[in-house]
């Protein structure tokens, strides 16, 4: 059976205007035939079925790159292990798709694209339970972590540090998903703040969402002693490893999480390349990890922490949004280049360091996508 990726997406353009009505239908049809599987998911599903739209259209456009999307759904799978998802439960999901197309593209719904569904999903769903069952040999679904410091930052910003009950690989600038006792089957992504140690410690940077669940459980609620959920790291931002260009990471509020981390690769990996970070928020008390990153600074030349605050007019520092304060320093374009935070900051300063010259193969952006 071989991939028609052009009948794929030309019937998916059809169902991307009705998104939101094809993933309750997706759910709903999945459910009424299943009822066993509604359990594996949240009480609300409302970011759920956002989660499902955006996975499916990211492998939907990457049908035609192989390697990306191989590399996109064993990582999928390897992370779904932490619901329980088994190989017997992708006929399930495979045949609500199938339905969910053929319902939403009907205007243009043939033999042949029916046939284009199948062979896709039977394509992804053999790459994703593949990858999850070499996974299970060597790693567990989930972790156990204790909570061993937290740090109430700014009123709506804690530090966690986290000691798996065994040892859970990461690499600098990756996401795991948290779940709290307060949320069963509540899943949040959050990306680990500090290169890998020796004592497996991990740190997050959480800022308490207003209806976040948890995010609101892991800063007002979580004390030193508690017990959280992790899933296996995720994500694809990872360190330069040999590269010797210099590095520009811009960093937005708890953005600053894995840029920090890989700030903390470069530093333990003994290169000695120069690094600029600039690390914006709106005031200055939302510089929450500011008095770390100078300690840093001062420990290392090369590192240049440059703090930015948009809303504060009597700020001593630099002042401005993060990408217009980008473009008044020299060319970045000899430089490899990382960002994190909200997505319309990082999207615009993506558009000027493209303008800049900068190649996007040198602009690194996490990409966390989660079904």
């Amino acid at each position: 059976m071989s991939l028609n990726p052009r009948l794929v997406k030309e019937s998916f353009s059809v169902i991307e205007p009705v998104a939101d009505k094809a993933a309750a239908y997706f759910y709903g049809r999945l459910f009424a035939e299943n009822p066993h599987l509604r359990g594996m998911f949240p009480p609300a599903m409302d970011l759920q079925r956002d989660r499902l739209f955006g996975a499916l259209t990211r492998i939907v456009w990457s049908l035609d790159s192989p390697d990306g999307l191989a590399s996109y759904l064993g990582q999928l799978g390897r992370d779904h292990r932490k619901y329980g998802v088994v190989a017997a439960h992708y006929t399930a999901v495979g045949n609500a798709l199938l339905a969910t197309a053929r319902r939403f593209a009907a205007e243009v719904w043939t033999a042949e694209v029916e046939a284009a569904w199948v062979a896709a999903y039977t394509v992804a769903a053999d790459l994703m339970s593949k990858a999850a069952e070499a996974d299970s040999e060597f790693s567990p679904a989930w972790w156990l972590a204790e909570v061993v410091d937290h740090e109430l930052r700014a009123e709506d910003i804690a530090v966690l540090t986290l000691r798996p009950n065994q040892h859970l690989p990461y690499t600098a600038g990756q996401h795991i998903t948290v779940q709290t006792p307060r949320w069963p089957r509540v899943w949040r992504s959050y990306s680990v703040a500090n290169a890998p140690r020796e004592d497996g410690v991990i740190r997050l940077h959480v800022r308490a969402l207003t209806g976040g669940w948890v995010s609101t459980s892991l800063v007002r609620h979580t004390r030193v002693g508690d017990t959280l959920m992790l899933g296996p790291a995720v994500g694809g931002m990872v360190p330069p490893g040999d590269n010797v260009r210099d590095v520009l990471c811009v960093a937005g509020g708890t953005g600053l999480a894995p840029l920090k981390a890989i700030v903390e690769d470069i530093i333990t990996s003994g290169r000695r390349i120069n690094v600029h970070l600039l690390y914006g928020a709106r005031t200055s008390g939302e510089l929450y990890d500011l008095s770390d990153l100078v300690r840093m600074e001062a420990a290392h030349p090369w590192l240049r922490v440059i703090p930015v605050v948009s809303d504060q007019p009597f700020f001593e520092g630099l002042r401005g949004m993060l990408p217009e304060v980008m473009s008044r320093f020299p060319s970045w374009a000899d430089h490899e280049v990382y960002l994190c935070g909200p997505t319309d900051m990082v999207n615009e300063t993506v558009r000027r360091l493209q303008e800049a010259g900068v190649p996007l193969s040198r602009i690194h952006r996490d990409t966390a996508a989660e079904l």
